[in-house]
Order: C-alpha cells, then structure tokens, then sequence
C-alpha cells in the first residue's frame, strides 16, 4: 500500500485543536488526521457517516423529538 502527502487548509483553531489532540495521544499530526479517515471511514460495520445519517433519517417517529430531548434534560436539572 503506497501513500501520498496531501496538503489541506483547516482553520486556526481547528489547526490548535489537532495539535492539542496529538500531543495528548503522543501522535504526530499527520497519525491524528489518519485516524480521523479512518474512523470517518468506518463508522459501524464499514458504513460511512453519511451512509449511517441517509439510513436512520426520519426514524423517531414517536413524538417531537426537541421536546422529547427537553422533558430528557429537564430531569438533570436540580429540584
């Protein structure tokens, strides 16, 4: 398997946030963008993310589901 330098342009901060991640993780920038393919890659069962959102679109069907979200959340809220 051969591999190829790609240059890409993020913005700054997203450029802060990756360093910060690959310091953390003792990685170089380069392996934290790979990971980052491959897990895009693969979300479950090798299906992309895209294919995983097309697939479950539309699928909550018994309520709206902010106001589900809401009664969910209001829960964690101290008394």
């Amino acid at each position: 398997m051969g591999s190829t330098r790609t240059i890409i342009t993020i913005s700054d901060e997203e450029k802060r946030w990756l360093k910060s991640y690959s310091r953390m993780h003792r990685i170089s920038l380069a392996e934290a963008v790979r990971k980052g393919i491959t897990c895009l890659k693969s979300v479950e069962g090798g299906k992309t993310y895209k294919t995983l959102l097309e697939e479950t679109k539309g699928i909550w069907s018994r309520e709206d589901g902010l106001e589900y979200q809401k009664r969910l959340r209001s829960e964690w809220d101290p008394a």
